[in-house]
């Protein structure tokens, strides 16, 4: 899934070129590459597709020479993810009746590639056998209040996949302590496995208005009828997570706990946590940069700007070269509305 705006990125990422096309770990990959390479260790080019907003086609194809036109499937309104998942499905399945499937998003990072490999293996190996959603839920280390959450049955497991009681959407920091101390939840890292057979029949129960919409378009998936359709059907789609949609309300959901390394990267302090610190806790990004007495700071650059900082502690600062955030770190949740405003009240030349 690549699709999404990444505005907790902001000023990176902007509507033209978001964050999963661009270079935030500074390894000379964008996180979409990287995820490309990292699902190399699963399948075959081929068989990766990219589910994106239509005005992205391009860009994924920059990125990603290796793909096929018919391996993009181009989304003409943001309605979440429920849709995106579905229209997959129904298009995966149209190629291959057996079509056993992951999902995953496009911007997140893994430590532990070849860790995550073998998960993935053992969740297709798993739903290839069976009638079962399974997700990849992650041990949590900390109380975060940003991630959803997974309670599993750990009693109830076979050979390191378990049962899943419940979902819970982003906890207060109280509940998180809970979670934590409980032992028995884990984080929703977004990743799901299962057979396009299997979760089009949970469509069908919880989901059918998406069920019903896209549903009318097996005969124009994987051919060149196929976006005249979805440019017709797709926007008239609920906007609704598949979590929401299907996960909270499946009872075949299973899940495998995982420690390969994951962040989401949702916002400029996971970027922080998951990178290289300086002796003085700083994260520099920038061609030329000088520090005096700064501490525990994000600091990114544009190409051959000197950037000059002292005195601070715990700020993030990103210069884009038309737009310059000096923002505290424990504040960083506010960003995205600050590129509301940045919208309302310049245009959306800054967005």
């Amino acid at each position: 899934m690549a699709g999404g705006v990444g505005s907790r990125f902001w000023p990176a990422s902007r509507e033209a070129r978001p964050k999963q096309f661009l270079d935030i770990m500074g390894d000379g990959r964008s996180l979409l590459r990287m995820t490309f390479e990292r699902f190399l260790k699963v399948t075959t080019a081929d068989k990766i597709f990219i589910v994106t907003n239509g005005k992205y086609q391009a860009q994924v194809l920059e990125h990603l020479p290796e793909l096929s036109d018919n391996q993009i499937l181009c989304e003409p309104s943001r309605n979440n993810t429920a849709p995106c998942v579905a229209y997959t499905a129904f298009k995966l399945q149209a190629l291959d009746p057996e079509a056993n499937i992951v999902i995953a998003p496009s911007d997140a990072l893994i430590v532990n590639e070849t860790l995550f490999a073998d998960n993935i293996n053992k969740a297709l190996a798993y739903t290839a056998e069976t009638d079962a959603l399974v997700t990849l839920g992650i041990a949590p280390d900390r109380p975060h209040t940003g991630y959803g959450y997974i309670q599993f049955l750990g009693e109830s497991g076979n050979d390191g996949i378990y049962p899943v009681k419940r979902f819970t959407e982003k906890p207060d920091s109280e509940t998180a302590k809970s979670f934590l101390q409980s032992g028995d939840y884990l984080w929703n890292a977004g990743i799901f496995v299962w057979r396009a057979e299997t979760v089009l029949k949970a469509y069908e129960q919880y989901a059918p208005e998406i069920y019903a919409l896209l549903s009318q378009g097996m005969t124009c998936y994987n051919t060149p009828e196929e976006q005249a359709f979805i440019d017709e059907f797709y926007p008239q789609t609920p906007s609704i997570s598949v979590d929401y949609a299907i996960m909270e309300n499946a009872k075949n959901i299973y899940t495998i706990p995982a420690q390969f390394g994951w962040s989401d990267l949702g916002a400029w302090g996971a970027l922080y946590q998951e990178s290289i610190k300086d002796e003085s806790g700083n994260v520099i990004n920038a061609g030329k940069a000088i520090t005096e007495d700064v501490h525990n700071s994000y600091i990114r650059g544009p190409e051959g700007k000197l950037i000059v900082v002292g005195g601070v502690d715990d700020l993030l600062i990103i210069d884009e070269g038309d737009v310059l955030v000096v923002y505290p770190k424990s504040r960083e949740q506010e960003i995205k509305a600050l590129r509301g405003k940045a919208e309302e009240m310049f245009g959306e030349k800054f967005v």
